[in-house]
């Protein structure tokens, strides 16, 4: 058989072009802001036979500030965070916690209430190759996943929401789509991935503290998205207005502001839909579902259900099954009937405990009217990737969580993630709440959405990324 010998730098581009075809999400694979379809599914995951007191550590890298939910594809792991007055992003080996490449930039962090998490909130997405991110003050970025090099950045808007970006980018048909901007000039814009070029824009209202998301009707790709003032669905292909709802705020706690952030309301959006078909689910001060159908060229919605028995503040929805659990503005776990929005039951997330703080956080009680230690000043919305920076600054038992947490499908229980630095197993189940484990995962408050692969979990606390794994 004939050898074909590269010369070093033709080896070198071959690297490269290898690397970029697999950097193509694969089942195990994390590429984004809750998961390949962001819905919070977890594929391949097998609990364990008798589930474990601890896990085990392979490796801890201190990383810096922020509550961006990294991204793993293809053995790499990509973290978004601030350290030393810059944004950066790092390409690790998932496997060792190796840094393969890092790329930064000059950035001033988030100030003012939201001081205290000064570093990203939006998480980044991997596809095609590229590696896009989204900074506090609306710094977007393409990266070559491969390498890091900078394809294209851009700072357009130059104002944010009152409490900064949370919003995390999304990429579909060759689009990457971003809310950015501030009250003055927020918007939905749509660059072309590669090239980095305007291909629509969408002006009807200022971003919130969700992220998008892509609901198909009958072929045609929908974008929905909250804004400071509505639910609105667009066309993915060329950013027209499809639908819009009023939609209430979610929590008491800060709008949108003006340009730099200035100004803002006491509102605000933090939790991202979930799609299941046609159908989108909403939680929030109201809770919903919102069915879309298509009659000829035209798109309609109707509404199947509301209600706002269990106001949600941080955490989105999770539908399985044919049920949707969530976790409350006050910290409780609950489960609604999708077909119907009925709460089937609700219950503190976690055993409670005389004296304690909120089951399932770990906060020190604060005394009458204080905050958690850990917490920003009154009405700052909790931080996490797609959500705000921060815990929720609003009192309640233990000192404030605010409903914050994320809440995974793995299949056979569902695991969820508070700040206090538990991962909880729980079954899937209409009947009740049944706690099947409580593992501590990290030693600082975890707002960022946990990672579920194989048998492998990451975590980004604080200030670093820490990998564990079920032996």
């Amino acid at each position: 058989m004939k050898k074909i010998i590269l010369p070093p730098h033709a080896a070198r581009i071959t690297g490269v072009l290898l690397f970029t075809l697999a950097v193509t999400a694969t089942a195990q694979d994390w590429p984004q802001w809750r998961g390949p379809n962001r819905d919070a599914r977890v594929t391949g995951f097998q609990p364990p036979a008798a589930w474990p007191k601890a896990l085990t550590q392979k490796w801890k890298l201190t990383v810096g500030e922020g509550v961006s939910t990294p991204a793993l594809v293809g053995g790499r792991l990509y973290v978004f965070s601030r350290q030393d007055g810059q944004e950066i992003t790092r390409c690790l080996d998932a496997a060792t916690g190796k840094e393969l490449w890092k790329d930064s930039y000059e950035s001033l962090g988030a100030t003012g209430p939201s001081q205290g998490f000064s570093g990203p909130r939006s998480s980044p997405v991997v596809a095609a190759g590229k590696v896009v991110t989204v900074g506090v003050r609306g710094m977007i970025s393409c990266l070559a996943a491969a390498t890091g090099k900078v394809l294209w950045r851009k700072d357009d808007f130059k104002a944010w929401p009152n409490f900064f970006v949370a919003s995390s980018p999304l990429v579909v048909d060759g689009l990457c789509v971003a809310q950015l901007g501030g009250r003055d000039n927020g918007a939905i814009v749509a660059y072309d991935l590669e090239s980095g070029a305007e291909r629509w824009r969408w002006t009807g209202s200022a971003p919130a503290y969700a992220s998008p998301v892509v609901l198909t009707v009958d072929g045609v790709k929908l974008i929905v998205a909250q804004t400071e003032a509505r639910l609105v669905a667009v066309n993915a292909a060329d950013g027209k207005l499809v639908w819009e709802s009023e939609a209430p705020a979610e929590a008491p706690g800060g709008a949108p502001g003006g340009r730099g952030g200035r100004g803002g309301g006491r509102d605000y959006k933090a939790t991202t839909p979930a799609v299941v078909g046609q159908t989108l689910f909403v939680l929030g001060r109201g809770n919903k579902a919102v069915e879309f159908t298509k009659a000829g060229n035209e798109i309609r919605a109707r509404e199947l259900w509301s209600n706002t028995e269990k106001p949600a503040q941080f955490a989105s929805p999770l539908v399985k099954d044919g049920l949707i659990f969530g976790l409350s503005a006050t910290d409780e776990f609950f489960c609604l009937d999708a077909q119907t929005g009925q709460l089937l039951w609700s219950a503190a997330a976690g055993p409670a405990r005389e004296g304690q703080p909120a089951p399932g956080l770990a906060r020190a009680a604060a005394p009458e009217g204080a905050q958690a230690p850990d917490a920003p000043p009154p009405g700052v919305p909790g931080g996490g990737p797609g959500g705000p920076g921060g815990p929720g600054g609003g009192r309640m038992r233990g000192g404030g969580g605010g409903g914050y947490g994320s809440i995974l499908d793995a299949g056979a229980v569902l695991l969820a993630l508070t700040p206090g630095s538990e991962l909880i197993a729980f079954e899937p189940s209409r009947q009740g709440f049944k706690e099947l484990a409580r593992i501590k995962v990290a030693e600082s408050p975890t707002h960022a959405h946990p990672i579920v692969s194989g048998k492998s979990l990451f975590i980004k606390d604080r200030d670093s990324v820490v990998h564990w794994v079920w032996e």
